[in-house]
């Protein structure tokens, strides 16, 4: 419920819901998100079975299609996609002159909004010449991503190459060495995850832009800044801070308990829409577990398990359940590939993009102003007293 200052009350049948919660806005065929079941769809097909069955370039053609592609059809899409991953360098070299110490969602912001700069198309907003920029989106923003973690080294970017999926392509522009099997599985399942979410807030961000009839360049930009927020993407990365932070599975007790008593938040726990287990994050544990395996080193998945323990012995206790999301557990999975703490969002947009412009697509099929009110309870009729008279 919304805090009314005091003496402020609200007439009759004006509700006010706080953060738009519960509230519909639209209809979509591209994401169902039960909470209540801790159910996620994607335009028909459960997230389990996706995670399990699918790659990332089907995942994205379904939320384009609203259908999965035939082999005909995945062939063409993903060389349609491969063909676009290159971009333009003086975008690349704008990056090179960015202060190292900037935020890489920043300086991701700003290249895909300097991408419109070199289409000559940007403001067509025909369905087909929309979906020509998706597809070409999709395709330059794991580029993006793995020059802005090269440069932040001090390492040259790498190109892209046409003969690897997206997940292996990212993780070959990023080390400059082709991956093995296991980790580009789990860079894709990693993407597949975070693709799509219904309407979140970077998600409301770019339809909000683009129900203007602004463009897709602008609306993803857009999203980026939305994204970039610890509240939304960035919190997988406060997630790997707090396991930084305690240092070990002994800590981890202490640590927890001395937060939960001054009621400070646990990063990767809790949802807006999750009154249950987050679908996604049980993948990611498995994942999470998996890698740690492999690379000889369970400590921080081991603290990760601690901790969830440890939320839901005292939030049972009260009463009040919480269960980790998303979040919690890509955290310790990317920091076992070896991944830089702030790239953790910009690959969450990285795979998100796929989601936004699916949305942008549906928003422009049947496009109308997003436009809500504020109920207004501020003062009125004030007389206006010239300046030289004011105290």
């Amino acid at each position: 419920m919304v805090k009314l200052p005091e003496g402020v009350t609200l007439p009759e049948g004006v509700e006010i819901k706080e953060g738009l919660e519960g509230v519909f806005t639209s209809v979509s065929r591209i994401c169902k998100v039960d909470g209540q079941n801790g159910i996620l769809i994607y335009s028909g097909y459960n997230i389990n079975d996706l995670a399990k069955h699918a790659d990332y370039e089907e995942t994205m053609y379904l939320l384009f299609h609203d259908k999965l592609p035939n082999k005909k059809q995945y062939e063409e899409f993903v060389s349609r996609l491969r063909s676009m991953r290159e971009v333009p360098q003086p975008i690349l070299d704008y990056l090179k002159r960015l202060n190292k110490k900037i935020s890489p969602m920043h300086a991701l912001r700003t290249a895909v909004s300097m991408l419109a700069d070199f289409d000559d198309k940007a403001d067509d907003l025909s369905y087909d010449n929309c979906y020509r920029i998706a597809l070409s989106l999709n395709a330059k923003i794991g580029t993006l991503v793995a020059a802005i973690a090269r440069i932040r080294q001090g390492l040259e970017p790498i190109s892209p190459t046409e003969h690897l999926n997206e997940a292996a392509n990212f993780l070959y522009m990023l080390r400059g060495v082709e991956p093995g099997p296991a980790e580009t599985e789990s860079i894709d399942m990693c993407l597949i995850l975070h693709a799509e979410h219904g309407l979140n807030a970077s998600t409301f961000t770019a339809k909000a832009c683009a129900s203007s009839q602004s463009d897709f360049y602008s609306a993803t930009t857009a999203a980026i800044g939305s994204l970039k927020g610890p509240l939304h993407g960035g919190a997988n990365t406060e997630v790997m801070e707090m396991l930084l932070e305690i240092g070990s599975v002994e800590n981890v007790e202490p640590y927890i308990m001395k937060r939960l008593q001054n009621k400070e938040k646990i990063f990767g726990f809790g949802h807006r829409v999750y009154k249950t287990i987050d679908p996604r994050a049980e993948h990611l544990k498995n994942l999470s577990k998996a890698l740690s395996e492999e690379a000889g080193n369970m400590k921080w998945y081991e603290m990760s398990v601690k901790i969830q323990e440890i939320m839901r012995r005292e939030m049972d206790l009260k009463g009040k359940p919480i269960y980790p999301n998303v979040d919690f557990f890509s955290a310790s999975a990317y920091y076992t590939m070896g991944i830089e703490l702030e790239m953790y969002t910009p690959i969450f947009a990285m795979s998100r993009m796929s989601g936004w412009c699916a949305h942008l697509l549906e928003q422009l099929s049947d496009n109308k102003l997003i436009r809500p009110r504020l109920y207004y309870i501020g003062k009125m009729n004030l007389p206006y007293i010239p300046i030289e008279q004011r105290d």
